[in-house]
């Protein structure tokens, strides 16, 4: 059963707002100074793989370093600096033996990454973050299809590095999309740059942050996601949007469909996915996994605005048990019930009992697999990052449920799946 937290009159209770990604996993650890972190001399020992997507098209990706001449970034220290961003695409792709692989996270980024896995309890040096296998490719040309592909974007949760939804990225993209995931600088983890550079959050944003803060950080989520999409309609007229020139893959632009694009955003970035289909009809559909649609506690005040103007644009909201007492859905969360109400047209809510916040990232697979390795980080920390439910078994909802989403809002396919959920995918329930 769905935990109560309803009124007589069946309102939203209100509860104590979620805006975490990584923090809000690990909220009573400290993160280490990523100074401290040094990598062996092997780069790391542990590896393991994420699920292989499942749809009929290999996987092939692409970085794009993009600089917002523009705008000046609202985080960085110093003299005025233009917004820069990197982003991935993943696309499907022709089959190339000679591709190589694509990491998981760059060797930059692994010092970050090591600070990270020291606070969970997992020994320095111990993974080979750079080996954790994605399915997937760098570089190869785009696959031959009669019909252009959709095009998604995704903004991660608070910290979460764009790598971190490797896995429904990738799916995605095997079935026809190219999924754009974006890395807040100043924001994620880390973000490194093709000249080498590694940007660690602003102090600002390392912290628990203030309404007024976690407002300016989603405005600025938002931008990025329409400057990114603005670079995308460069790259379909023949542009190369990359700022240092890089060769794009044989056939990237001219594939793209950019009358049909989406957005999905976990955590804060839930909440910028939502708040970009406000301000911004290209987006022509959206799932919020959940983000919390508000700057802070549950105080109408600080409620997101689409939540007072609703959508029109199909939209998804997907939830767990946040914690035991707290279900993410529409008739607990308040901001949540307020877009419900609001918003005239189609819409879906799903929700896991046996999840939890970080069950919608590669954490659902990664944080087993190093418990069982290390012993670390402890069970009530793995429970609190991704419940019980079973890892391969969830990631396999999660990915059938976000492909038929997208499928339905973009493709305008028929998708039983979002009316009458299946006895195949037992953990998700539907709401309404």
């Amino acid at each position: 059963m769905i935990p109560t937290s309803a009124d007589s009159q069946g309102r939203p209770v209100s509860r104590r707002l979620i805006i975490g990604g990584l923090t809000g996993a690990v909220a009573a650890l400290a993160l280490p100074s990523v100074a401290n972190a040094a990598m062996g001399p092997d780069g790391g020992l542990f590896r393991c793989a994420l699920p292989a997507p499942t749809g009929p098209h290999p996987v092939s990706t692409v970085d794009l370093h993009l600089v917002d001449t523009r705008r000046n970034d609202p985080w960085a220290e110093g003299e005025a600096q233009p917004r820069e961003l990197m982003t991935t695409v993943w696309y499907p792709a022709r089959r190339n033996a000679d591709a190589p692989a694509t990491p998981h996270a760059t060797k930059g980024l692994v010092p970050a990454f090591d600070a990270f896995a020291g606070s969970l309890g997992i020994p320095s040096d111990a993974v080979d973050w750079t080996r954790i296998s994605t399915h997937t490719t760098v570089g190869a040309p785009t696959a031959h299809s009669a019909e252009r592909m959709p095009v998604v974007l995704y903004t991660p949760g608070r910290l979460n590095p764009r790598f971190l939804d490797t896995t429904i990225a990738a799916e995605l993209a095997s079935h026809g999309y190219a999924v754009v995931a974006v890395d807040h600088t100043y924001e994620a983890l880390a973000v490194e740059f093709p000249d080498g550079r590694v940007i660690t959050p602003a102090p600002a944003l390392a912290g628990d942050l203030s309404p007024q803060i976690t407002k300016a950080a989603v405005d600025c989520r938002v931008a990025d996601l329409r400057f990114v999409l603005d670079q995308l309609h460069l790259l379909a007229r023949g542009g190369n949007p990359d700022s240092e020139g890089r060769t794009l893959p044989t056939g990237l632009g001219a594939a793209l469909d950019l009358s049909s694009v989406g957005v999905y955003g976990h955590s804060l970035g839930g909440t910028a996915a939502a708040e970009a289909m406000r301000l911004d009809r290209r987006f022509r559909a959206g799932a919020v996994l959940e983000g919390p649609l508000g700057y802070g506690p549950d105080d109408p005040a600080l409620f997101a605005p689409v939540t007072r103007t609703g959508l029109r644009q199909p939209f998804l909201l997907a939830g767990s048990s946040y914690t035991p007492e707290l279900a993410f859905t529409h008739t607990h969360v308040p901001a949540w019930h307020t877009l419900w109400k609001n918003s005239p047209g189609w819409k879906r809510d799903f929700w896991t009992a046996r999840a939890r916040h970080q069950s919608y990232s590669d954490f659902e697979i990664l944080i087993p697999e190093l418990a069982a390795r290390f012993g670390s980080p402890p069970a009530a920390v793995v429970a609190g990052m991704i419940g019980d439910v079973d890892p391969a078994g969830y990631t396999g909802e999660c990915r059938a449920y976000l492909t038929a989403f997208f499928d339905r809002s973009l493709k305008r396919r028929s998708r039983p799946l979002l009316d009458n959920p299946t006895p195949d995918l037992p953990d998700v329930t539907r709401i309404a």
